[in-house]
């Protein structure tokens, strides 16, 4: 199965937001997302609104039918949302207002009660996934909760060099082959570039893969267009 790959938007309402107007628009993006062939779009609705808008995921389901994977805090108020608005997939993740991005995976033992409480009140026809560090347990507790899938965080694969990057490879290996093992589908993302996605790749039980800054930042140079043709040049390099 070819590995997909999901644009990450958040990054263009970022520059938007930068001086509170109306341009650039995330959603003017879709076409040329659609042109080069990648196979949906994510964006994360924070609570503190720093980038994408409530607005700007309406416009987008009112104008498309393109794959949607909402990001969002566990909270009944973005499950509310998410429940109107009807992404295909909601992605799970932690969230602190100070941070600059998101830290690290969702804490599924720690907030088991909440979420098991949360995932009751999602709509049946949206698909449930959660942005997890690549821990076994982790794993199995997606699985009680009745999970569609699971986004393995690489932020620190990401962040590290040689041996400390190698240890989290095998970390990211193991847990995706785990994840697979138990039919759950199996995602990556977080931190990923030009410069360390040529390794992940290797992992055949990645199916999926949720990228924004890096292409955002290197639209600047080689447009959005080739800058997503450069992502997928590297992760269907043996298909």
């Amino acid at each position: 199965m070819k590995r997909k790959l999901n644009i990450n938007i958040d990054h263009v309402a970022t520059l938007r937001q930068a001086r509170q107007g109306t341009y650039p628009d995330p959603i003017d993006t879709i076409e040329i997302i659609k042109k080069a062939k990648a196979n949906g779009i994510v964006m994360h609705l924070r609570e503190d609104r720093r980038h994408i808008q409530l607005n700007d995921l309406r416009r987008f389901k009112k104008k498309y039918k393109f794959h949607f994977n909402l990001e969002m805090a566990p909270t009944i108020d973005m499950i509310n949302i998410a429940n109107k608005i009807k992404p295909d997939v909601i992605t799970l993740v932690p969230e602190k207002r100070m941070e600059l991005t998101t830290e690290g995976g969702l804490n599924l033992k720690t907030n088991f009660d909440n979420l098991e409480k949360l995932v009751k009140k999602i709509s049946k026809d949206i698909r449930i996934m959660f942005f997890i560090d690549p821990i076994k347990l982790q794993i199995d507790i997606a699985l009680k909760l009745k999970a569609y899938g699971v986004e393995i965080n690489t932020g620190r694969y990401s962040e590290s060099t040689s041996y400390y990057a190698t240890k989290e490879l095998k970390r990211i290996k193991k847990a995706a082959a785990y994840s697979t093992s138990m039919n759950l589908y199996t995602a990556a993302g977080h931190g990923l570039n030009e410069n360390n996605l040529s390794k992940l790749v290797k992992i055949k039980d990645i199916k999926e893969y949720n990228i924004g800054h890096s292409i955002i930042s290197n639209s600047i140079f080689y447009g959005l267009y080739g800058s997503i043709k450069r992502i997928q040049d590297i992760i269907n390099v043996d298909d």
